[in-house]
């Protein structure tokens, strides 16, 4: 009996945790492979998958038909979560860029109230991801492929101040207090 209990509250939970989830079709691209009758059209479709809590995940599938392309590519999406660490819950610990083939991508912290200026696909990235505030710009490639890859790149080498400290072994204090005094500092020079 417990133990059908224990199992239910699995169960609950995991349905819990695939309706927090949120899909964004990022692009649809009909590709078209040549044989020995004539064509064959084929569909891939690239999607990205967050809880808008700071997790985040890409896919990209590859079928005959386009919902059967975009349920690939969700399920990809889904195994490939990882999670970001974000300030407030709504913007970028620090300003930072990635790269993935010729596209490259600048992602920056911004205050609150900016919202989110990024372009197409580092759009809908930050979306499913919860970010808020950030702007962003793309250089290089536009192919949505390398953008989202890119983006990816850049967001896995964000470090939290709890992250830098255990890093270096010091409290989160001594390094946030440092990021605060630097400023009163350059204001105090000022006066």
């Amino acid at each position: 009996m417990a133990q059908q209990a224990v199992e239910q509250r699995r169960n609950n939970n995991r349905a819990e945790k695939k309706e927090e989830l949120v899909e964004k079709l990022v692009h649809v691209n009909r590709v078209a492979k040549t044989v020995k009758g004539g064509r064959t059209m084929s569909f891939a479709a690239v999607v990205v998958v967050g809880d808008q809590k700071g997790r985040v995940g890409y896919g990209a599938g590859k079928a005959s038909e386009v919902p059967e392309a975009i349920t690939k590519a969700t399920n990809e999406a889904k195994r490939n979560m990882i999670r970001i660490p974000l300030r407030e819950g709504r913007t970028l610990h620090h300003d930072v860029s990635g790269r993935f083939g010729a596209g490259k991508v600048y992602l920056r912290t911004a205050p609150a109230g900016t919202g989110v200026i990024a372009g197409g696909p580092m759009r809908a990235v930050f979306e499913v991801l919860g970010v808020q505030d950030v702007v962003a710009k793309s250089v290089g490639s536009n192919n949505p492929y390398n953008m989202i890859k890119a983006t990816f790149n850049a967001l896995e080498s964000i470090n939290s101040p709890r992250m830098v400290a255990a890093k270096r072994g010091k409290k989160v204090g001594d390094i946030v207090s440092r990021r605060e005094s630097t400023g009163s500092k350059a204001v105090a020079e000022e006066a």
